[in-house]
């Protein structure tokens, strides 16, 4: 499973090559610096969780983020270490609904059959594709809105690209 922080208005673009950026002391003078992880080989599934959590200092506890992220229904794992690319299908997502990492409630969208389904405990009804949308997320740190895809879930298409 991939864990990904994110900041304000993500799209969720995805190579299995993070770049994260830093400066370092070298030789008593700064220095860019890039730390580089690859895949080595793309799995079938895919799970990909959002860190949706954050603990602030001044409260002493973690508060849940609320910033939108948008999660694509195809998706293209590339620049692995065996330079093959993979394409991927949503087929679920994970929602977390509540304020806090401590409590709420998780509910779930699967697709089975070309058909997404909403699962909330004993209930599932089916909803429309557009529905994954109301769970990106807000344009605001902190929302009203709880409702959040959390852990997302894709499959390998076999074909190779």
């Amino acid at each position: 499973m991939l864990s990904l922080p994110y900041g304000r208005d993500h799209h969720l673009h995805f190579s299995p090559l993070l770049l994260l950026n830093s400066i370092i002391w070298s030789h008593s003078s700064l220095q860019e610096a890039q730390k580089r992880m690859k895949i080595k080989k793309a799995p079938h599934i895919l799970v990909i969780h959002l860190k949706r959590f954050k603990y602030i200092e001044q409260l002493g506890q973690y508060k849940k983020l609320s910033y939108r992220v948008v999660f694509p229904m195809e998706l293209k794992l590339s620049n692995t270490s065996d330079d093959v690319d993979t394409e991927y299908s949503l087929f679920a997502v994970v929602i977390h609904v509540g304020s806090g990492p401590n409590h709420g409630h998780y509910v779930s969208l699967v697709k089975s059959h070309n058909h997404w389904l909403f699962f909330d405990d004993e209930n599932v009804e089916m909803v429309e594709e557009q529905t994954l949308q109301t769970f990106f997320g807000s344009s605001h740190e902190y929302s009203g809105n709880t409702d959040h895809g959390y852990i997302l879930f894709y499959e390998g298409l076999g074909g190779k690209s």
